[in-house]
């Protein structure tokens, strides 16, 4: 169903206004960066750098394939994590059954390079976002799209703002329930079934499922989160008993979704249900496909321990994504000052963490750097790198140094392109996002 055609992007021409893109080189297309053979370790391209190691990335998608495969759960992963269709091929073609998006710039995104089953994990909202919606799926026939819907008024201003147009077909909700205290979401089971019974009888919207995101109220007590999850995922599908038992859902089957990044073995195992038509349980997970090296590294190690001694003993998931840039200065005992900052990597849950180190002609080999070096701040465009005054072989002007990531999210979104590179870091291609 999903046909992904990536040729516009392969022809698209970088040259070096570009970040990350060799100062000097000649324009080329997309499609013959990874000939070029260029290398991070050689100084061939300007840091700071994002780079996304193939071997870890190829890991990934193996390991989430799997993991769908054992517990019987379809795939939807988060786009917004990566923004980048050239991955959300990678990810359709191990597997999964369609993407998840935020909103509808996103979703057209999707629609342009041929994503076919499509998760708004979001409210629709406005004339103009709804208008867009009918639009894609009257140019696009074949274009399966849910969205979020948390209450009556939402629910009459789509109805007000699809009578501005003429839909070829409904659009369909999910109904979604939220948490006190977070953000989107009906309330209490009573709310959502009268909003269930508002969205079947509407004219121009059906209901295709339901949905909840329990990532909000993951604490990283495994026992406890083992415990407010399972709760959550029980009130769906209470829910989803109660819709089905008033023959509340369209279509020939039944979506429930739910599943971020930080439980989704939890939704795996509580979420499926038999129902009165085929189920679909669908996760969401989007940062596994890049991991990172801090919170959710984390996080997963809870998800092994829950999912058994077959999860606990395979490799886990591996950091793909890594921010390299050099030593510009020393200017005290101490510190090193990098030359990243925020405009380059991930601040928002934790700073990005040393691991690697790369002496140009000095060095036999890439090292480990200790564990004690920390990121303690970062500007626009500087890293404060904290390490021991005692330290026998402390950072030099000119090292390079490569962090690891806490949360993707928010790397993307810094980047044009990101390269790839192999175990060596010779660049192996280029990777285009649209955020």
């Amino acid at each position: 169903m999903n046909i992904i055609d990536l040729s516009p992007i392969l022809a698209e021409v970088l040259d070096p206004t570009t970040k990350g893109y060799p100062l000097s080189a000649a324009s080329l297309p997309i499609s013959s960066v990874g000939s070029q053979g260029w290398s991070l370790l050689d100084g061939d391209l300007p840091l700071p750098l994002a780079v996304i190691r193939d071997s870890a990335l190829a890991h990934n998608h193996v390991w989430m394939r799997d993991f769908t495969a054992a517990t019987r759960v379809l795939l939807a992963p988060h786009g917004k994590t990566t923004m980048a269709p050239q991955i959300f091929a990678q990810q359709l073609a191990a597997g999964a059954w369609g993407m998840t998006v935020a909103n509808v710039q996103q979703l057209g995104i999707c629609a342009r390079f041929g994503v076919r089953r499509v998760i708004m994990a979001n409210q629709l909202l406005g004339a103009l976002e709804v208008g867009t919606v009918i639009a894609l799926q009257k140019q696009h026939r074949d274009l399966e799209f849910h969205f979020l819907v948390d209450s009556p008024a939402q629910l009459a201003a789509i109805e007000a703002a699809a009578m501005l147009t003429t839909p070829s077909r409904k659009l369909t909700a999910l109904i979604e329930l939220g948490v006190p205290g977070g953000r989107t979401g009906v309330r209490t089971h009573g709310d959502a079934l009268v909003l269930a019974r508002a969205v079947a009888a509407s004219r121009c919207v059906a209901l295709s499922g339901l949905e909840c995101y329990e990532g909000l109220k993951i604490s990283g007590d495994s026992a406890q989160d083992a415990v407010t999850v399972g709760a959550l995922m029980q009130r769906v599908k209470e829910l989803a008993l109660a819709c089905d038992s008033e023959g509340l859902f369209a279509g020939p089957s039944i979506i429930l979704t739910a599943g971020g990044s930080a439980a989704f073995d939890i939704v795996a195992r509580e979420l499926p249900m038999r129902l009165s038509k085929p189920v679909l349980t669908i996760l969401r997970s989007g940062c596994y496909v890049t991991h990172d090296s801090g919170n959710y590294m984390r996080l997963l190690e809870g998800v092994r321990a829950r999912s058994g001694a077959a999860w606990q003993t395979r490799p886990g998931l591996q950091p793909a994504l890594e921010v390299w840039s050099r030593v510009q200065s020393c200017p005290e005992p101490g510190l090193a000052i990098l030359t990243m900052g925020k405009r380059d990597a991930s601040y928002d849950i934790e700073m990005p963490i040393p691991l690697k180190r790369y002496r140009p002609e000095a060095m036999t080999g890439m090292q480990a750097v200790p564990t004690a070096w920390t990121i303690a701040v970062m500007n626009d465009q500087h890293a404060y790198l904290r390490f021991s005054a005692e330290e026998a072989d402390p950072p030099q002007v000119g090292d390079l140094i490569g962090c690891g990531i806490s949360h993707p999210c928010t790397t993307f979104d810094k980047w044009r392109v990101l390269f790839t590179v192999d175990d060596g870091y010779r660049v192996t291609g280029a990777i285009r996002t649209y955020f």
